[in-house]
């Protein structure tokens, strides 16, 4: 077993690392840019005027700093060769994306808005398995050209994790001997709305409340007849890009359904893993750079005299939660790679549970760190001057997007009681 990072992915590393400072650091630095990262950057990235939205000036910073990564040939390493990427890896972008948010609050890694200028790309791995050859060529090729970009419609009002439950609904319309389907019903937290020019719309089409087939998927254009956007929902972190929607009679034809009718939820499912797992990876970084600050902070303060880290007080809550961080990385690494060696449709029946062991644990561990520098730290710890409140609020919605860490938890529990998963043959035999 060789738990060492592989040289040429350390090469990459150090190349990334040469790409931020002499491309992306600049661009940080300019026309005083450092603003949406140093005390300013709530204020900076927010539009109060308009309903709390992301500032123009932020996003055009971050498609600045993306396109200069797509020319130098990082933006797109996670995405297939023949749309520009290099087929990077789940072990690679794991490690890549704890190395970035080790790396601090910048432009190089910034994922209030999921942007990094190596991208994370889940709608790609859905148009790729689930999606025609015209969709592909439309929401693939399109989104890298800035031409589409798709919100994801699942979460409505009075069902979050319970999507079986939804009560959007799509009966089935013919208009000007069209075929398609009329849809109604709410959405909620439906991210990126002010700019995408489709939601991925997900509609109960036959079965019953609670059914986990029976949902479809449809890509409705944006801004459509019907599609209403009621209200901007400020968070904890701002600004905001999640809106509550209407859907009020919006008709589609049968060409706009991604997938198998019916088979919706086996979509949604097909790209959670990746997600789940880079994302466990960057909040691990981002853990270990609150670690890593409170140390140095802790052996260069002396009050009475002595370094604030001769302290147990202080020592001993560092070292538990370093402990954790060095334990969980290891297991991050660890599942993506047994995600690289195995079919797509076999992890989600051999270590799904493994997945959301990471994901819950590094999102928990993260504020947990995020925390503990603030007390560190003391008073500058609380401002702003320090980014570590951001970090916390940032990191504190996963513990609730992504899948809750209590849904995580579940499927965790279903895999080892045997419910679900590898143990299930063995632990019927047992209890039988």
């Amino acid at each position: 077993m060789d738990f060492a990072i592989p040289a040429d992915l350390q090469a990459y590393l150090d190349e990334l690392d040469a790409f931020i400072a002499a491309e992306i650091k600049p661009l940080e630095q300019q026309d005083d840019n450092i603003r949406f990262f140093d005390h300013r950057r709530e204020h900076a990235r927010t539009d109060w005027d308009k309903d709390g939205l992301p500032r123009e000036e932020w996003e055009e910073l971050l498609k600045e700093a993306t396109r200069r990564a797509d020319a130098a040939g990082h933006w797109r390493f996670s995405a297939p060769k023949e749309y520009g990427g290099k087929d990077g890896s789940n072990l690679w972008m794991a490690v890549i994306r704890e190395h970035f948010a080790r790396k601090g609050l910048g432009l190089h890694n910034d994922l209030q808005n999921e942007h990094s200028i190596v991208g994370n790309f889940p709608f790609v791995a859905m148009f790729e398995q689930w999606g025609t050859e015209e969709q592909k060529a439309e929401f693939i090729t399109g989104g890298f050209e800035r031409k589409r970009r798709v919100a994801f419609g699942l979460t409505e009002p009075d069902h979050g994790s319970d999507a079986t439950h939804m009560e959007t609904r799509a009966v089935r319309e013919t208009r000007d001997g069209v075929d398609g389907w009329l849809i109604n019903g709410e959405k909620m937290w439906i991210t990126g709305m002010h700019v995408a020019t489709h939601c991925a719309m997900f509609a109960r089409t036959s079965g019953e409340a609670g059914d986990a087939s029976g949902i479809t998927c449809f890509l409705v254009p944006n801004p459509t007849l019907g599609l209403e956007i009621e209200e901007w929902l400020w968070t904890f972190n701002m600004p905001t890009d999640h809106p509550r929607l209407s859907v009020r009679d919006v008709w589609v034809p049968n060409s706009s359904i991604l997938g198998v009718e019916g088979r919706g939820l086996a979509l949604a499912q097909s790209f959670v893993h990746q997600n789940r797992i880079r994302q466990a990876a960057s909040s691990c970084g981002a853990a270990l750079f609150c670690i890593d600050e409170s140390v140095k902070y802790a052996r260069a303060r002396k009050p009475f005299g002595q370094e604030l880290a001769r302290n147990q007080a202080i020592q001993f809550p560092l070292v538990e939660l370093a402990t954790q961080a060095e334990m969980l990385r290891l297991l991050i690494f660890k599942t993506a790679w047994e995600m690289d060696n195995m079919a797509h449709e076999e992890i989600e029946r051999t270590i799904s549970d493994k997945v959301s062991m990471c994901n819950y644990y590094a999102n928990r561990l993260c504020c947990e760190a995020a925390d503990r520098a603030m007390q560190v730290h003391g008073g500058i710890g609380y401002s702003r001057h320090t980014p570590f409140e951001h970090i916390y609020r940032h990191h504190r919605r996963y513990r609730i997007t992504e899948g809750s860490e209590e849904i995580q938890m579940r499927k965790v529990g279903a895999y080892l009681f045997g419910y679900l998963g590898p143990r299930k043959k063995q632990m019927q035999g047992m209890v039988g």
